[in-house]
């Protein structure tokens, strides 16, 4: 079966302009213009624009998608059944909170009591959720999908206690690169101790550690202006500095 750009973007629930922009960037090509001029797509490019709004459903970039699926390697059957696995977990971290959510209001009406527990766990996947939305698309694009689900399922299951650790630790982090930068030195005993603390705090989320992932992401803190934005909310510059400290305790300086 054939469709025109309007009766496919009305089977798909997308509009025509989106699948002009896929167009234009070569990531859904139509099979053919016929004599009228317009696009016409065939059973291929139905195919094709399902397993592309499969991959937006996950988060990912229009960029990363069309490196995957243009990618000589790519297997539909194998790209559906990750597809699968991801959007089950997913529904499950989407029930989990619905779930949570419909206890906080029944403990709000007097209804049930809720547990300080249960209620971070709510706290975890809404946290969670906010790093998605902020810069999942980035650490997804440098770290892979692997990485990151596996440092959010790292935080998912991490105790109360243990988050308490993680955030106390954050702030030594703050307090003890602020009082490295006066020093200037990003190679000083305290710069260094900075730099530590900080692989101490990622190590509470992340599942394994390399130097070289580390020096990754302190550059990453100068480059994105979100990022560089936290460190030197109270002294400008101190994502540099931190990013120089790490590279010298990861021994990544360039």
């Amino acid at each position: 079966m054939e469709y025109t750009i309007q009766g496919l973007a009305k089977l798909a629930k997308v509009s025509s302009r989106t699948l002009r922009y896929y167009d234009e960037i070569d990531l859904l090509k139509p099979a053919r213009i016929n004599s009228s001029g317009y696009r016409i797509y065939g059973e291929k490019e139905v195919d094709r624009l399902q397993q592309i709004l499969f991959y937006r459903e996950l988060g990912v970039s229009l960029e990363m998608i069309k490196s995957i699926i243009m990618s000589p390697s790519f297997n539909v059957k194998e790209a559906l059944q990750n597809h699968r696995v991801k959007l089950l977990e997913k529904r499950r971290q989407l029930e989990a909170l619905i779930k949570n959510v419909e206890k906080t209001i029944a403990a709000s009406e007097g209804r049930m009591n809720m547990s300080n527990k249960e209620k971070f766990e709510g706290f975890k996947q809404s946290k969670i959720e906010e790093n998605e939305k902020k810069y999942g698309k980035e650490i997804r694009e440098k770290y892979g999908e692997e990485a990151v689900n596996q440092a959010n399922a790292k935080f998912r299951n991490m105790s109360e206690e243990d988050y308490k650790k993680m955030t106390d630790l954050e702030k030594e982090v703050l307090d003890t690169l602020a009082e490295a930068y006066q020093t200037g030195n990003p190679a000083s005993d305290i710069a260094q101790k900075a730099a530590d603390l900080h692989k101490q705090w990622l190590l509470f989320s992340w599942s394994t550690y390399s130097k070289e992932a580390h020096a990754n992401l302190a550059q990453m803190y100068v480059d994105d202006e979100r990022f560089a934005a936290y460190y030197d909310k109270t002294q400008p510059g101190s994502a540099e500095f931190l990013r120089d400290a790490i590279y010298i305790y990861t021994g990544m300086k360039k």
